[in-house]
């Protein structure tokens, strides 16, 4: 084994705080990785990683020799990118929201995979935080609004949100003709663990955001089981639109309060600052903001 796998499997190790994990992504036995470490640890004259039953982390000189490593493994990817043809190769690893794979990414993969025939590429559904780096991954597609973060990214989209319900629901309880008159509704509930609660519902109103808190008998930590409550007519919900259109046009959910839409939804494709350069993440990012082209709003 050469140098530069050596430091490319040293790097993995890292990322993912496990040698077995690491031999996993790399697709190599978990004794392999193990050796690389020892000799790359013998040759250097210093202890890079220390290793109990739980953890592996770096030691002061395995953090300084991890980004060196960073850098020269990104250079040396750049250099065989410009004479391969830019052409991607490996595997992509990628987070989103399900509902986003098999919408919006599923229909037309095939056409990204034939254009890039030496690339290959896993999805990560979560609607949680991801820790990319610890856990491996290239890129994750992300709504909402982005706090403070370590991570690149490009906005995609501006998905248009709406309000909507079932018909047998306002059958029981009214439709509501304002936004600050609901007394007597409640809403399927999204658990947000940044927030550690229920997001409220959210109106423009003459320009600005308006929040409404209501009851949730339904709390979710999933837009897709968010949906499916909805469509059991359980409450209220607020969306994209773009992913309900087609109950919407069924009659199966009915928009209302149009006149004070929630505010449109920023969707994001993030990655680690030391994938930046990586052609993988590059070629995938740009497919997915021409995906998102046609379901935004700007």
């Amino acid at each position: 084994m050469d140098r530069i796998d050596a430091m490319r499997i040293f790097v993995r190790i890292v990322e993912r705080q496990s040698f077995a994990r690491a031999a996993e992504d790399l697709r190599l036995p978990a004794s392999t990785a193990t050796d690389a470490v020892k000799r790359l640890e013998q040759r250097l004259g210093v202890r890079l990683l220390e290793r109990t039953t739980r953890q592996v982390r770096t030691t002061l000189d395995g953090e300084a020799y991890y980004q060196r490593c960073l850098n020269i493994l990104a250079e040396i990817e750049e250099a065989e990118d410009a004479f391969s043809g830019g052409q991607p190769r490996g595997i992509l690893r990628v987070s989103s929201l399900g509902s986003t794979v098999r919408q919006l990414i599923m229909p037309t993969l095939p056409e990204f995979l034939e254009k890039y025939p030496e690339l290959s590429v896993h999805f990560n559904e979560a609607d949680r935080f991801v820790d990319l780096v610890r856990e491996g991954i290239d890129c994750v597609i992300r709504g909402g609004n982005l706090g403070e973060s370590d991570l690149v990214g490009r906005q995609v989209a501006l998905l248009p949100e709406t309000t909507v319900a079932t018909p047998e629901y306002f059958a029981r309880h009214g439709t509501p003709e304002s936004w600050d008159k609901l007394d007597g509704h409640h809403i399927v509930g999204f658990h947000s663990s940044a927030l550690g609660g229920v997001i409220p519902f959210d109106f423009t109103v003459d320009g600005k955001s308006r929040e409404v808190t209501l009851p949730a008998r339904v709390t979710v930590e999933g837009v897709e089981t968010m949906r499916a409550a909805a469509l059991r007519g359980l409450g209220l919900v607020q969306l994209p639109r773009p992913s309900i259109a087609k109950e919407i046009a069924e009659g199966r959910l009915v928009e209302v309060l149009t006149d004070t839409p929630p505010s449109p939804t920023p969707v994001h494709i993030l990655y680690p600052q030391n994938r930046q350069l990586n052609l993988r993440v590059r070629v995938f990012v740009d497919w997915v903001v021409d995906l998102f082209r046609d379901v935004s709003i700007h």
